[in-house]
């Protein structure tokens, strides 16, 4: 029996679907020992993990990337506030190092200091990236502001326009504050962030195809093994749930804070003379509303595996674990991204044909209610796309692969 140690940001969104492949390799035998965020550290310990809370002074650096008045200052405030957290976490990881001497590291892809400690140890470390990673690649745009691919040369001209503005605007947001928080951990200087995001042994990504664009030159490191979904359902569906008669819409808002209740108010609008019931989740807190209409269900939290196994569409701010949990059953999805990574997931969608896209700037209840309408007409997509995901091999296919690299 190996033990596997690892570490994730403060955000449910990433908790839950390592905790997928936490479990698989706890039921081959290792045991588990992670760092969350203090709201996840009680599931952790029910499903028999060792447990503790991060650094508390990690959860109060708060994302404020929905105050910024453009995507490039949205993105400069992202990667300070991952250089941010980084610091307090690298203390936290060689606590981890140091009390349990594990034998592996799963680490989010999101914290660079616990990473960093990991590398500047020489330990066997993975990276696990609930959504794209954002390594270069040929013939695909540059990650961020979610362009659409083109074929041919047009396309190579216009990537390769584009690619040093978007791509060294990253760079010089992450690098600012990463260089710092590898030299407190003692790791290598780098000089990329692909550099930096390759110094793992593996990175294990939770998408696959035909979701996710093809990457030939990502090389042997990069491993898509589908979406891993952990739901901390109930052993009972809600008793509401099962008073409701008619086709079910799932609207889903971010886990982490970014100002996106107006899609929960927009959605209620735009469907509320709809023969569809509405099941509304707002894990950051429901938004103010005059009124709920009789054919919606407004809440915080919601057993979303449940609800969609019953959807005929979701409604998402286009979050990768949202929008895939719903994919991965065939249901179609209306993705309106708000921002960091969601302009990338709604053009998948698009591009995928197993949905819609609304950018956030563009939202009213009669778009709404168009790409809704639309968006359930593309089951077929959505059902490939599924068989994409169940072929990749999701926590099993994730757990072979520390197994043969780590251990």
């Amino acid at each position: 029996m190996s033990t596997i140690a690892a570490y994730t940001s403060p955000a449910l969104g990433h908790l839950y679907p390592m905790i997928a492949v936490l479990l698989e390799l706890q039921s081959r035998g290792h045991r588990i020992v992670i760092k969350t965020l203090a709201e996840g550290v009680p599931l952790a310990q029910s499903l028999g993990f060792d447990a503790t809370a991060i650094d508390p002074r990690i959860d109060d650096v708060a994302m404020q990337d929905w105050m910024a008045p453009n995507a490039r200052r949205a993105l400069d405030a992202t990667m300070a506030v991952f250089g941010a957290r980084a610091l307090y976490e690298i203390d936290d990881a060689r606590e981890v190092l140091d009390t349990y001497r594990p034998d592996a590291m799963i680490i989010d892809a999101n914290c660079w200091g616990a990473a960093s400690v990991a590398d500047a140890a020489g330990l066997s470390w993975a990276t696990f990236w609930p959504y794209t990673p954002f390594l270069r690649s040929r013939g695909v745009p540059p990650f961020g502001p979610g362009l659409a691919p083109w074929p041919g040369m047009p396309g190579r001209l216009r990537d390769g326009l584009l690619r040093p503005l978007v791509t060294g605007a990253l760079e010089r947001a992450m690098l600012s504050s990463l260089s710092q928080v590898r030299t407190a951990a003692q790791a290598p200087s780098i000089q990329t962030s692909d550099e930096f995001l390759c110094r793992a042994k593996i990175l294990l990504v939770a998408t696959s195809h035909p979701f996710e664009y093809e990457h030939p030159d990502w090389g042997s490191q990069v491993h898509l093994v589908g979406p891993c979904e952990y739901d901390p359902a109930p052993s009972e569906p809600p008793s509401w749930l099962a008073d409701i008669d008619r086709p079910i819409v799932l609207v889903s808002t971010s886990t982490e804070y970014q100002d996106d209740g107006a899609l929960a108010v927009t959605a209620i609008g735009a469907l509320a003379a709809e023969p569809l019931h509405l099941v509304v989740t707002c894990p950051s807190g429901p938004p103010a509303l005059d009124a709920v209409p009789s054919n919606a269900t407004v809440t915080r939290f919601a057993p979303h595996g449940m609800i969609l196994d019953r959807a005929v569409c979701a409604i998402t701010h286009g979050g990768m674990g949202s929008t895939q949990k719903a994919l991965a059953r065939g249901v179609p999805v209306c993705a309106v991204p708000h921002g960091r990574d969601q302009f990338e997931v709604g053009r998948r969608v698009q591009v995928a044909r197993c949905g819609t896209r609304l950018p956030a700037r563009k939202l009213t209840t009669g778009r709404l209610q168009r790409a809704v309408n639309h968006a359930r007409t593309m089951t077929d997509g959505a059902r490939r796309v599924a068989e994409g995901y169940r072929a990749a091999g999701g926590p099993t296919r994730a757990a072979d692969l520390v197994e043969r690299h780590l251990l």
